[in-house]
């Protein structure tokens, strides 16, 4: 029997200053007091003050999974509200200056600053997170092999970050080019093996350059503290709608890939090449540009691989009961992505009243659809347990 593919979603948010629209420096105390006391099994710090981190339950269902992120959005929007503040769902914040940031206190935060020096503390960055459960942890190592292909279309569907230090960067995804900066980031390594992934992580280990696989940051992991496979690859997305698109596109191609164990069976290096070419095409272009076809026949637009996957994945998505959420991705690449909507909204503004005016309406209107959760009932429970990254 096919497993029912449980999952957990986890969305990092900026904390900005309701007056200037700028990420705090430093977050009010009772403001994480109110915080933890409202959401007090789904809500942690991030390395950087200004961001904070909410983790769901465990879900068997996209309505548990809407559910519950609508209600930690609203209500953190509220609380954060009531202490002057923001919150914002995107990649990167559109004006906010690293080197003004404050680290939050904790050994853990601190370990790493003290091995990253300057590029943690420009780690400004947040992203979405989905565990998708796998059982078998050979399986869940040979899928993130078979399954690397694909995940540049899950960023260019994702992308929320055109802008880094109060300017537009050219790109519609610039978060994983900063990112980048880190160690053990980017597209996973090609394991074929899994022996061979477990003797990377022992020669890591052993050899005190870390502490455990939770210092790997690649674009997508297995969980070590569960037993999942988890996407990191994907921006922070400012719509739920958007969130909860590229969960069901994950959780449908985990299914697709297991009920299909010889579609990348044996991956080259090749397949990595491209992979890592259609990475930087999707956070350069997002939605409009091209992907390389693995098959070498050239290049096919964004629209035309998403609405191919929605087909391919159809009894997937029935299964699993997303077809909806699936449906979502579509519109996302006719309509656009988050970054397209900031670009559009900077553009009109800065042309109306200048620079300045331009990202604070980026900020507002990010804000805005941060907490819009239309059509979902607020306060309603989910089941119990969390899938929380390390």
């Amino acid at each position: 029997m096919m497993a029912a593919q449980r999952f957990g979603i986890e969305e990092e948010y900026f904390l900005a200053d309701a007056a200037s629209r700028g990420a705090v420096r430093k977050v009010p105390p009772a403001f994480i007091d109110d915080a933890q006391k409202a959401f007090p099994d789904e809500v942690q710090r991030e390395m950087l003050q200004s961001q904070i981190e909410v983790a769901t339950a465990i879900c068997t269902t996209m309505a548990e999974a809407r559910s519950a992120l609508a209600r930690l959005r609203s209500g953190l929007a509220d609380i954060a509200g009531r202490h002057g503040l923001l919150l914002l769902a995107s990649g990167t914040h559109p004006s906010a200056i690293w080197s003004r940031q404050r680290v939050t206190e904790a050994a853990r935060y601190d370990r790493l600053m003290q091995e990253l020096q300057m590029i943690g503390r420009r780690n400004q960055l947040c992203g979405l997170h989905v565990h998708v459960e796998v059982p078998d942890e050979d399986e869940r190592i040979r899928l993130m092999a078979r399954i690397m292909p694909y995940l540049p279309l899950l960023l260019a569907l994702s992308t929320s970050s055109p802008f880094w230090q109060g300017r537009r960067t050219g790109l519609m995804g610039y978060r994983l080019a900063a990112y980048a900066e880190l160690p053990r980031t980017g597209l996973p390594e090609l394991f074929v093996e899994p022996d061979e992934y477990r003797s990377y992580i022992a020669a890591l280990v052993n050899s005190g350059a870390i502490k455990d696989e939770s210092y790997i940051w690649w674009a997508m992991r297995p969980s070590m503290r569960h037993p999942t496979l988890e996407l990191r690859i994907a921006d922070s997305c400012t719509s739920l709608e958007d969130t909860l698109a590229i969960a069901a596109l994950y959780r449908c191609l985990v299914r697709y890939l297991l009920r299909n164990p010889a579609v990348n069976a044996r991956p080259a290096p090749a397949t990595r090449g491209i992979a890592l070419e259609n990475f930087w095409r999707a956070q350069r272009y997002g939605i409009h540009g091209g992907f390389i076809d693995g098959a070498g026949t050239g290049m096919r637009p964004v629209a035309d691989i998403v609405e191919g996957w929605i087909g391919r994945l159809a009894e997937d998505a029935s299964a699993l009961g997303c077809e909806a959420e699936l449906a979502r991705c579509g519109v996302i690449a006719r309509d656009g992505t988050s970054a397209d909507r900031q670009l559009a909204i900077h553009e009109e503004a800065r042309q109306r009243d200048g620079d300045q005016a331009a990202l604070a309406a980026t900020v507002d209107w990010i804000a805005a659809e941060t907490r819009r959760v239309e059509g979902v009932e607020r306060g309603e429970e989910t089941a119990q347990g969390l899938l929380r990254a390390c």
